[in-house]
């Protein structure tokens, strides 16, 4: 699901957000010709402060510096994932079963390669999906292009 540079830079970080008591969930990189944009989505338990967003961008940012990935500028974004999560490996969606994902997949499976159902299931590096109207689909972690949550904001309380 990530590039070779995001895979790179995450594979950097990783190491150090484990000795801060952090997750890394994913990285992602936006290009233009004239900038780059770095975002790294971390997640700790009991949820992300403003705090701890401000710790991490000051560890996030040296760890990058050091490694020089671009030849010009770039703008880094630390956020939390937010209600509509990515999801990039399977221990990802082992921890969200029961909820419901959007999946685009990078190469077709039963001739489609947009998803969404309820996760029920992970096994061999595959998510089972729920589908509206009971079907289940098996789908390659390793093949997909990009997986969140389904944010579902409940106005009723």
């Amino acid at each position: 699901m990530l590039k070779s540079k995001e895979q790179y830079l995450l594979n950097a970080l990783e190491p150090v957000a484990q000795a801060h008591g952090v997750e890394i969930v994913t990285v992602e990189i936006l290009s233009t010709k004239k900038s780059h944009t770095v975002r790294v989505y971390i997640d700790v338990e009991g949820g992300v402060s403003f705090d701890e967003l401000s710790k991490a961008q000051e560890w996030v940012n040296e760890v990058i510096d050091k490694l020089d990935p671009f030849p010009n500028a770039y703008i880094l974004e630390v956020s939390s994932p937010g209600i509509d999560r990515p999801l990039r490996t399977s221990e990802h969606f082992a921890r969200f079963i029961g909820s419901t994902a959007v999946v685009k997949m990078a190469t077709a499976v039963n001739e489609r390669t947009s998803f969404t159902g309820e996760i029920v299931a992970v096994e061999n590096d595959c998510a089972q999906l729920k589908l509206e109207g009971g079907e289940i689909v098996v789908l390659p972690v390793q093949n997909m292009k990009k997986a969140n949550i389904k944010g579902v904001i409940d106005f009723s309380r």
